[in-house]
Parts: structure tokens; sequence; C-alpha cells
């Protein structure tokens, strides 16, 4: 399943409206969350996720109050401030598994935006040559560590199995 939603001004992709919809909501989701604000410079044809993304001093990390978007514009406002902000985005890219949001502005070209959730954090379960099994075709994946008393079972779809051969290749 695709978690990456692209919205971008003039698409004929016939799903742009509802991925405005998803990000709105998802934007509207943010009210009273402390949020990290970063900005880049890139060029035209660079992924932003290939930028460096690790915090700069203009960075800002804040509650975000009111967060809206109203036509295409993003609306939000900071903590004790009456002063509501604004940005028209040219393109929008949500990562669902990151909670992050990469706003590309329509009136500075180079610029993008990228808005997260820094609490997001991953627990990583260490298992030390666990006795494994495999079954299902090879779409379930069971890792047994019986000095833990775990098991992690894993469930793919034939698209990430896929992956997974090419990665272990």
């Amino acid at each position: 399943m695709d978690t990456t939603i692209i919205w971008e001004s003039g698409s004929s992709n016939p799903d742009n409206a509802n991925n405005l919809e998803v990000i709105r909501e998802w934007w509207a989701n943010l009210k009273n969350i402390k949020i990290d604000w970063q900005q880049r410079l890139m060029a035209e044809d660079t992924d932003p996720s290939q930028l460096n993304w690790e915090p700069q001093k203009f960075d800002e990390n804040f509650v975000i109050c009111n967060p809206e978007i109203r036509g295409i514009t993003i609306f939000w406002s900071k903590p004790n401030s009456a002063d509501q902000r604004s940005i028209t985005p040219r393109k929008l890219f949500l990562d669902i598994d990151h909670q992050q949001l990469y706003i590309f502005s329509q009136s500075q070209q180079q610029l993008v935006l990228k808005v997260s959730i820094p609490e997001l954090k991953y627990d990583t379960v260490n298992l030390e040559n666990p006795h494994i099994a495999v079954g299902n075709n090879g779409l379930m994946i069971l890792f047994r560590d019986q000095a833990q008393l775990l098991d992690v079972k894993v469930i793919l779809t034939p698209e990430k199995l896929q992956q997974l051969k090419q990665k272990l290749i």
C-alpha cells in the first residue's frame, strides 16, 4: 500500500482532489500538536527527502494553532500570536509513514517546507540468532527469540516480498 499522498496544482490526476482532502484532514489534525518546521532551498529536480534535514539555525519547533486549508492555501498560527500565516503551494507531498508534509511554494519555486511531528518514534526490537519459519508461500515470516519469549510475525504482500528478495541479493 502506497503511503505517499501527492497533490499538485493544475494536475489532471483523477485522485488530485481526493488527495488534497486527505492532506487537508491531516493538516487540520495537527491542531495543538508540537511540530518541526523546516525550510530548505532545492533544485527543481531534487527529491526533498534527499535534502539535509538535520536541524539548522532557522528551523523551528512550536505548537501549531488553527491549521487549516482553505481552497489550496495553507493557514496556521503560532501560540500567543494574533497573526495568521499562510502559504499557497504548487505541490504537496504527504509521507504518512513518517508523518511529514512537504510544501512546495508557488511563489518561491526553489523553496520547500517540511512539517513533521517530532515525537514520532519507532520501537526497535533486537533479536539475536532467532529461529525463522516461513509460511504462506513466503508471504509470512516468523522470527522466534526463545530467550526473550518473543515472536515477531511479518506478513508481506507479493510486492513487498519481491522488494525483500531484491534487497537480499
